[in-house]
Parts: structure tokens; C-alpha cells; sequence
């Protein structure tokens, strides 16, 4: 089944590309199936699963520092999550129960990486962010692993 994540702002990238006002991106599985306006991909996506987000909805980042302390390796990939990340750099996730962690919830370890990009047929990796910068939502590989009370 497919989930429509809308929002008032999409963006694609973080690097200044035009916002699409009244957003969406439809996820299927873990892929990106459809990027539009809302209205647009509802359309195409008509039993589709709506979630609505306040803020702006963008790719998910990469954590490019230490992975923040906690007590178990499962909680510190989630303290990662939950700042609207779901890659982080090779170098902060050098223990093998960190990099097991990650792995079970679809975290990637990467040596450097690209700014990130929502791209149809891309994996369905997304972050809200409120107008504070705090995150909203995470959406890792399709799946909802973070969403702010």
C-alpha cells in the first residue's frame, strides 16, 4: 500500500532548490513512487495512505557527527533517527554493535556522502522539519521510525 507524506513546503533537496507549495511524495515499499503537489499525486495515488506533516518536508540527512551517547547501540542509532537522519558517516559508527544496530533498522553506514535527494524511484528515505528545525517525522527505507509527539 502506498503512503502519500504531505506537507505545506516539499522540498527535494536542502540546497536552495524550489520548494513545491502544497507537497507531497508518495512512498511505496522503500522507494519513492511520486513527487508533486499534493493535489497531483492523490490523483494518481487515490487509495494511497495520507499522512499530514506540519513544516516542511525534505529528504532525510546524514549524520556527520558522533552518534549521540545512550545507553544501548539500538537507542543511540535512534537518537540519530530522531534528529531526521538516517545515514551515518563510517567513521562515528566504528563499533560492531553500532553498526549492527544501524543495519537492523535500515541506518546506512556511508564513507562520505552527497547531499541528499528525494528522487522518484530513489530510496523513500524523508525528514519533516518544524519551522524551529526541530524534526517531526522520520521516514527511513518507507518506514515511519520517528514521528515528534
Amino acid at each position: 500500500m502506498e503512503t502519500i507524506h504531505t506537507a505545506g513546503e516539499v522540498r527535494l533537496d536542502w540546497e536552495g532548490g524550489e520548494p513545491i507549495p502544497d507537497g507531497a511524495v508518495v512512498v511505496a515499499g522503500d522507494r519513492v513512487a511520486a513527487v508533486g503537489t499534493f493535489a497531483e499525486v492523490r490523483e494518481r495515488f487515490p487509495r494511497a495512505r495520507v499522512r499530514r506533516w506540519p513544516g516542511v518536508l525534505g529528504p532525510a540527512l546524514v549524520h556527520r557527527g558522533p552518534v549521540p551517547d545512550a545507553p544501548t547501540p539500538r537507542e543511540r542509532v535512534h537518537a540519530v533517527l530522531k534528529l531526521g537522519a538516517v545515514a551515518v558517516l563510517e567513521e562515528y559508527a566504528d563499533l560492531p554493535g553500532l553498526r549492527a544496530a544501524a543495519g537492523r533498522t535500515d541506518v546506512v553506514v556511508v564513507a562520505s556522502a552527497a547531499p541528499p535527494v528525494v528522487r522518484e524511484a530513489g530510496r523513500a528515505d524523508l525528514a519533516v522539519f518544524a519551522e524551529d528545525g526541530v524534526c517531526v517525522a522520520t521516514v527511513c527505507a518507507g518506514r515511519l521510525v520517528h514521528r515528534r509527539h
